[in-house]
């Protein structure tokens, strides 16, 4: 079992669960003397994924070799969402991984990586309830706003990838996703070990935080030098349509570098930049936009108390050529104790009268972007039926914080969301 952690002067929070990773880890090689081999208990057959924040398959010392894992995480979540905008309904966020990988030698690894979800399907039709929340249009080209848009179902993520292992413990992948993860952002929110038990996408998923984590036509490699792990791509930057079951390739218009560099065994540090082609009826006349991040992520082991993940998070999009910036900012945290998970989060963020509809006004964008926060507590109670299966029941409450300005448009500057949570995940290999 692997988790990350931040803890900075904000912390709070916590959340419900023990995590399942889509390999099922076993102790780390005592022989192993880099940051990177003791932060993450890894199998001999597996080598940690930057990006996924996970386990997955390995060249080894056993040969040629094929290698089967997988991992879902299933919510049903059922919402009470006050005031005017607010909304009961029902929701189930979803996702599938699965990866098939060929060891072809003790120094080399093909991988094809399927991540998938339903979300088009279990989601309402105006999207996943959450209010201050925006990103994507629906098919009819009317905005998701106070919602979260599905994913792009049944294909989230489709990655073909050749890992070369080098000298001492480096290694240097090449990957191909027709969808897949420009390496731009932190480690996106649903593999996120701090965020394991929520089943809301972060409010500032759009204002420069993992947004591209579903991109068209991705192109990029990844050098693994222990300690440090840089990361560039080249992609599409037109983000797909979540409410068309498709797969389109793009031009190569954009372009993203992350770095990583790992403080201590238990805590890391990630910085990315991405200049990206886009544009965006939302936000008329923007060409391109410049989107900039930076994370922390720790783990603790609280003696006697459990173990405490948390990650905190800084975003920025700025849109050209009107140079409109926005920034938002996270602290998320899941604190386990025995079968009790609690968990929460804070968010600070930037958003546009525009983005959320709110009727126009005949002043400036400055005077109409205001900062919005969202303060969320939750608690699960998790049991295991089966091995690799585990079952949690929650609960979570919101606070979002408007201006005085939009308060009217919730009906007040504090509307509430309450919801009752059923999580389901699993794991497993062969």
């Amino acid at each position: 079992m692997i988790r990350l952690n931040l803890y900075h002067g904000m912390g709070l929070l916590a959340a419900f669960a023990l995590v399942p990773l889509a390999c099922v880890a076993s102790p780390p090689d005592p022989s192993g003397d880099s940051v990177a081999s003791t932060v993450h208990d890894c199998a001999v057959s597996e080598s940690w994924d930057n990006s996924m924040n996970m386990c997955m398959p390995s060249a080894s010392s056993a040969g040629a070799h094929t290698l089967i894992s997988g991992q879902f995480n299933v919510f049903g979540v059922y919402s009470f969402v006050q005031g005017p905008r607010g909304v009961d309904q029902f929701a189930a966020p979803d996702m599938l991984m699965l990866d098939v990988a060929r060891a072809l030698t003790v120094r080399q690894l093909f991988n094809l990586d399927l991540m998938g979800t339903t979300e088009l399907w279990t989601y309402p039709r105006r999207g996943y309830p959450q209010l201050l929340q925006i990103g994507e249009e629906h098919s009819d080209g009317q905005p998701f706003v106070d919602a979260q848009h599905p994913h792009s179902s049944p294909i989230m993520g489709l990655t073909l990838s050749d890992t070369v292992s080098l000298q001492s413990s480096a290694t240097l992948k090449l990957f191909l996703a027709p969808r897949g993860e420009s390496t731009d952002g932190p480690i996106p929110f649903m593999h996120r070990e701090s965020a394991r038990d929520d089943p809301d996408a972060p409010l500032g998923h759009h204002v420069g935080q993992d947004v591209g984590h579903i991109s068209s036509t991705v192109l990029g490699a990844q050098l693994d030098l222990g300690q440090v792990v840089v990361e560039a791509s080249a992609f599409n930057g037109t983000e797909p349509n979540p409410t068309v079951v498709d797969l389109p390739l793009g031009p190569v218009n954009s372009a993203a570098l992350r770095v990583t560099y790992a403080i201590t065994a238990e805590q890391r540090l990630m910085a990315s930049v991405a200049d990206v082609k886009q544009t965006d009826p939302e936000y008329p006349g923007t060409t391109s936009a410049t989107r900039v991040s930076a994370s922390l992520y720790e783990h603790l082991r609280l003696a006697g108390f459990g173990s405490l993940d948390q990650t905190l998070i800084v975003g920025s999009i700025t849109r050209h050529p009107t140079d409109s910036a926005l920034t938002s900012f996270l602290d998320e945290a899941v604190l386990q104790r025995g079968t009790s998970d609690f968990w929460g989060r804070v968010e600070v963020l930037q958003r546009l009268a525009s983005e959320l509809e709110i009727p126009a006004s005949p002043l400036p964008e400055s005077a109409v972007k205001h900062w919005v926060s969202a303060l969320t507590l939750g608690y699960t109670h998790w049991s295991s039926p089966y091995r690799n299966l585990q079952i949690g029941l929650g609960s979570s409450l919101t606070v979002d914080v408007v201006p005085t300005d939009w308060a009217g448009e919730y009906g007040s500057r504090t509307p509430l969301t309450m919801r009752l949570i059923i999580q389901v995940r699993g794991s497993g290999h062969r």
